[in-house]
């Protein structure tokens, strides 16, 4: 089962584009799902991530925000696989 990568991101937002772009790069690699989530139109969303995004999170745990470090990510992803 792959594991599902959730970025928590608005409409215009360019650092959320950024994110978005190095996950997709990064999927072929490890061959992962990805799931947007806008927060714009969700006042709950708003207020848990309204100044934070985006919001990354692996198979529905925090993995960080503002941005997606390829290094970082891998090793996470690595770790959340080997405690599944």
């Amino acid at each position: 089962m792959k594991n599902l990568i959730t970025v928590y991101s608005r409409h215009g937002c360019h650092l959320c584009e950024v994110a978005e772009a190095t996950l997709e790069t990064l999927k072929a690699e490890l061959d992962f799902e990805i799931e947007i989530k806008f927060i714009d139109s969700d006042a709950q969303l708003e207020k848990l991530y309204g100044h934070e995004v985006p919001v990354i999170h692996i198979d529905g745990e925090h993995h960080d925000f503002y941005k997606v470090d390829p290094e970082r990510f891998r090793s996470c992803l690595e770790k959340h696989r080997q405690h599944q």
